[in-house]
């Protein structure tokens, strides 16, 4: 059955969701990924993977605490891991090229899985009539056309909400329309990141289509009732002030139910990129005002409230909520790739820390193991994470695929 798990990562991000195949027993065959550094992470972490299998881990913690160079590291792994991953940005020129990779593996192609960009439809309410003048709304029909070269028996395609009311509801009904019209059934829900163990109300939508002889309909989950919850995921993480951090540092406190149980905390006895941004003094008042409204009564600051001294701009009405601290004792906030930019809408609940999340943190909040390393900067890390699959999310799904393809699971 292991040759038969073998799938496509398109439009792959940092890898999140091939993350979570992976674990559940699939074989990545290709990814492909437009951005330079998330296709330096998926490098990185094929070659975790292939290190892994072959019991030599070591030489990946070498690198990941910088005593060997990425050039010397990627020298010790076989250059089809590593040429595997395609830093190529899909479309009409590039596809054929793409194509012909792909085949010369030799392998068959079971599943894809991937979710064009999405930031289009995040914007929705300011432009519904320019919509379908985005190009990248048009990502899905090149996903289309992977689907009709390979055949899978089935994909996945993730993407925000606003995919189902882009343009009144005509986008997706294209989407659908076009997937059919190429030979699948295709059935979609909303799921919600929390109901897999993710710390985080991260709601993304997930079509999944059947070739019309193997329909299975959407699969069925059983969801977990979140008993964790943000101070767990960063209990045993050092204290930092703002602007400091850590490349890699020890763990403060022995393992809890929640790092171990979803297994983030995942056999290494050090943690990398804890490293926060800085804040100057005015950013850092206002940050101590929202964590100490927030702690004491569960209020947000609202903007318009801020002391005159502390305000940087006259408007008083939109994104009244630009500071938000993360609720520490329940579930965060989505994390989107705008924590690359500032981290006011994610500022730590520790009133003595009084900063926004560090890297490891809004990994965490994504789910994703204390191994994975994100290449970069710290802004392109964040961007990374914040546009990701959550991987928890993502094996939870890949499981219930695997065993309504092979009856089978891990």
């Amino acid at each position: 059955m292991e040759n038969n798990l073998n799938f496509i990562d398109l439009f792959a991000g940092a890898s999140g969701m091939s993350e979570g195949f992976i674990k559940a027993g699939f074989n990545p065959v290709s990814h492909i990924e437009m951005n330079p550094e998330a296709c330096l992470t998926i490098k990185t972490r094929a070659a975790y993977h292939y290190l892994k299998s072959k019991n030599n881990l070591d030489l990946y913690y070498k690198y990941i605490k910088s005593e060997i160079t990425q050039e010397a590291f990627y020298k010790e792994i076989p250059s089809e891991i590593l040429d595997s991953v395609a830093n190529v940005e899909i479309n009409d020129d590039t596809i054929s090229d793409l194509f012909k990779k792909i085949k010369q593996s030799g392998k068959q192609i079971d599943l894809i899985i991937g979710g064009p960009p999405c930031q289009a439809y995040s914007l929705l309410r300011r432009h519904q009539d320019k919509i379908e003048e985005d190009p990248r709304n048009k990502l899905y029909i090149q996903y289309g056309r992977f689907l009709k070269e390979f055949k899978p028996k089935a994909f996945v395609f993730e993407n925000v909400p606003g995919l189902l009311t882009a343009n009144k509801g005509e986008h997706f009904k294209n989407l659908k329309a076009y997937f059919r019209r190429i030979g699948y059934e295709v059935y979609h829900e909303t799921l919600i990141a929390s109901d897999f163990g993710v710390l985080q109300a991260r709601k993304r939508i997930i079509i999944v289509g059947w070739k019309k002889d193997n329909d299975f309909g959407f699969p069925e989950f059983e969801k977990i009732i979140q008993q964790f919850k943000v101070n767990d995921a960063f209990q045993d993480l050092p204290k930092l002030k703002p602007g400091e951090g850590f490349k890699t540092t020890k763990y403060t406190e022995s393992k809890n139910e929640y790092l171990e149980k979803f297994e983030l905390r995942n056999g290494v006895d050090f943690v990398t990129q804890h490293i926060s941004r800085p804040h100057n003094s005015r950013d850092l008042a206002i940050y101590k005002t929202a964590i100490q409204k927030w702690n004491k009564g569960q209020e947000r600051l609202r903007y318009p409230d801020l002391p005159e001294e502390l305000k940087t701009h006259k408007n008083e009405t939109s994104f009244t909520d630009r500071y938000k601290v993360i609720d520490g004792l329940g579930i965060s906030h989505t994390v989107v790739a705008h924590i690359a930019k500032d981290g006011h809408y994610y500022i730590h609940p520790d009133e003595k820390q009084c900063r926004s999340i560090s890297v490891r943190e809004a990994a965490r909040l994504q789910s994703f193991p204390d191994d994975f390393y994100f290449e970069g900067s710290r802004s392109a890390a964040f961007k990374q994470i914040g546009n990701a699959v959550p991987p928890l999310m993502a094996n939870a799904i890949a499981k219930q695929m695997k065993k309504l393809l092979y009856g089978s699971e891990i």
